[in-house]
């Protein structure tokens, strides 16, 4: 059975101008952040979302997980639907988020963790084993005792992203995850990502990145302007130049990255 399905999925954000706009500047309006949205992913299946900024890749993943609910159309999780069974789906979905008010700064790593571990409903008896694995996982072993306060940006990303792993999800949602890593732990997290989907678990991957897209995605979803483009497989030896000449044609942007390879893919 298919983990996650969106069918027909419509969201609009509606402007509204504030209450002293003596000047008259600011306008009402709307914003279709996603259009007839349909797609679904499989149990053990890493479904990377590529577009452009504002193409609806952000505001997907916050319907999965019940921050947001569709305005048409039904979003389901494990057979739930997110706005008739929202408790049900979030005991399903972890999401990674990595701000700094997103966590309590003067509480170490670890200390966070069990506090979120507990809001999550994870027995007590599998909390410490539960978080030093995500620690481990996570590359912040050596600073599970430190103050978050005194966390990197880095540091806050990995500490999102183990917060997410800590409930053991069936649904992983991760938005631009690597995005302030070092080489050598963005090496290290995809391997762990491409682990977690062996579980079976559900990835879906919002990024920007065409080496993080080509390493570790089974499927890819080009979104742009809140529409689908494309809904394709990652192929087995796919290069990250072979995506970013995909991506440039499918969405007509142009590709300003030095050196960029200007072959163009058709669909399979």
């Amino acid at each position: 059975m298919d983990r996650v399905v969106f069918e027909s999925v419509r969201k609009v954000f509606r402007h509204h101008p504030a209450l002293f706009n003596w000047m008259g500047r600011e306008r009402g309006g709307e914003t279709v952040a996603l259009e007839n949205l349909s797609f679904s992913a499989p149990a053990g299946q890493v479904l990377v979302l590529l577009g452009p900024n504002g193409s609806g890749k952000t505001t997907a993943l916050k319907l999965i997980s019940t921050i947001l609910l569709p305005d048409a159309g039904t979003v389901w999780v494990d057979g739930c639907d997110t706005v008739k069974h929202a408790r049900r789906v979030r005991q399903q979905v972890g999401i990674a988020v990595a701000t700094e008010r997103s966590f309590f700064p003067r509480l170490s790593a670890r200390e966070n963790l069990d506090f979120f571990a507990a809001l999550d409903e994870v027995p007590p008896r599998d909390r410490r084993a539960r978080i030093d694995s995500v620690l481990r996982d996570t590359g912040l072993e050596e600073q599970a005792d430190t103050l978050v306060m005194k966390f990197s940006s880095g540091m806050y990303q990995r500490l999102g992203i183990a917060r997410a792993l800590v409930k053991r999800p069936g649904v992983l949602l991760l938005d631009e995850p690597t995005r302030s890593l070092d080489a050598g732990t963005t090496a290290h997290f995809w391997t762990t990502v491409r682990a977690l989907a062996g579980q079976p678990t559900t990835i879906l991957l919002a990024t920007h990145n065409f080496a993080e897209a080509a390493t570790v995605g089974d499927r890819l979803l080009l979104l742009r302007r809140g529409r689908l483009l494309a809904d394709r497989p990652v192929r087995a030896g796919e290069s990250a130049e072979a995506l970013r000449s995909f991506y440039f044609h499918m969405t007509g942007e142009v590709d300003e990255a030095p050196g960029a390879i200007r072959r163009v893919e058709t669909l399979p």
